[in-house]
């Protein structure tokens, strides 16, 4: 078998630049810092009124700022920042001309509540408002901005654009699974032969009037507002739901023979992926585990690795009661007597769960756990939970030797979608 070539023959996958910015802070270093020192980046919402909110708390990146606020000009923004981080890191190509194409992962778009009721009182008085009216309003001219932004494919568009990527730019929004999905795109797309780099990205920026209050309806998020760095408690017995974050990732991805080719820094392979899906509800996981268990079965098989090559799992953990439950069944199935000793610590007891985004952020922390051998700690973790009889790294990080480590993304209505990441080619 040739060197390049993994089991299947097909081209090994490498990460040569990586980017992050999450509610901890902006680029790996600060990032890595916070995360591993148990800091938390949630806090009290500012950006709109939170009065009558059963959450008041979220991970939010206000530190970013943008013209006009809004989900899709914030997620763009985001993007943005990490791809710069990620594209230096790689030193591929040159400014405004990437040699691939872009994978993007982006939350729903639609226009919010301040945009709505500005073309409202542009149609008139309140009690005069009919459609036709916002037809008007809308077709004056005065609302084109608004039509541009949020179009679904404005975030990639953008970004097509100021970086120069190959193609028509991919987006996709399969729910909380999103982020990996998109790698797994790129790493497809390199493995068909299609390209030789390619340009990974997660983006979400998400927390608004609107979404906080349909997650609430659901209820699945935390209630634990005091104090808001307590909220998100994966795996712990008193968890009482996720807590909404911003953040972004990018990955700059290549095949292993052109990283070498021009003599690009190695930073850790992806090994495999595995995606489920199982339609069993809108947002219920299938009580069997089955779609879990058959995705973390695929990334392994894909990776050409069995269940005791893994050495840590990065959880998707989002500290509701249900998620919890169903990732251990799932790890207790794959991985049987050794699944309470493998470490599985959940970064999102600190950023809270950044939705589209969270895929690619957990990619990248976990590829940082490899590479710097300290595996993150789960915070919040006060009352073991008899039924999850896992090692969760609890309250403190702590040194640990991984040589190949698994990454869950598991989203609403079914989706499912793993990574087995190592730390150099095979």
């Amino acid at each position: 078998m040739a060197q390049d070539l993994d089991h299947l023959g097909r081209p090994i996958i490498v990460v040569t630049g990586m980017g992050i910015i999450t509610a901890l802070g902006q680029g790996q270093a600060d990032n890595w810092k916070a995360l591993t020192g148990g800091v938390s980046g949630l806090r009290r919402i500012t950006r709109f009124p939170i009065a009558g909110m059963r959450t008041t708390v979220a991970g939010t990146v206000d530190f970013i700022p943008v013209d006009e606020m809004s989900a899709p000009a914030l997620s763009q923004r985001l993007a943005e920042l990490v791809i710069e981080e990620a594209v230096a890191e790689a030193g591929i190509g040159s400014k405004g001309d990437f040699p691939g194409p872009l994978c993007l992962a982006l939350p729903p778009v639609e226009m919010e509540w301040p945009q709505r009721l500005a073309l409202a009182a542009a149609a008139g008085a309140a009690e005069t408002v009919d459609y036709a009216a916002l037809l008007r309003a809308a077709g004056s001219g005065d609302f084109e901005r608004f039509y541009r932004r949020f179009l679904f494919g404005s975030v990639a568009e953008g970004l097509a654009d100021r970086f120069g990527t190959k193609g028509s730019p991919v987006a996709t929004s399969t729910a909380c699974a999103s982020g990996g999905t998109a790698i797994q795109l790129g790493v497809e797309a390199i493995q068909r032969g299609e390209a030789d780099a390619a340009l990974c990205v997660g983006t979400d920026a998400s927390v608004n009037p609107e979404s906080l209050i349909r997650f609430s309806l659901l209820s699945a998020l935390s209630t634990r507002n005091e104090p808001p760095s307590a909220a998100s408690r994966p795996f712990s017995k008193d968890r009482d739901g996720f807590v909404m974050a911003e953040g972004a990732g990018a990955l700059v991805i290549e095949s292993l023979e052109h990283a070498r080719a021009r003599g690009a820094k190695i930073l850790g392979v992806l090994e495999g992926c595995g995606e489920a899906a199982d339609g069993f509800h809108r947002t219920r996981s299938s009580p069997d585990g089955k779609p879990i268990i058959a995705c973390m079965r695929r990334a392994l098989d894909d990776a050409g690795l069995a269940p005791e090559d893994i050495d840590y799992i990065n959880a998707h953990g989002t500290g509701t009661p249900e998620n919890d439950k169903m990732e251990w069944v799932g790890v207790s199935t794959v991985f049987g007597e050794r699944a309470g000793s493998i470490p599985i610590s959940s970064n999102k007891s600190m950023i809270g769960h950044a939705l589209t985004a969270a895929g690619a952020v957990e990619a990248i922390f976990s590829l940082l756990t490899i590479r710097n051998g300290v595996l993150p700690p789960t915070i919040n973790y006060d009352i073991p939970d008899p039924a999850l009889p896992l090692d969760c790294v609890p309250n403190v990080a702590r040194p640990g030797h991984v040589r190949h480590a698994i990454s869950n993304s598991f989203g609403f209505g079914g989706q499912n979608v793993c990574l087995v990441l190592g730390a150099e080619p095979r």
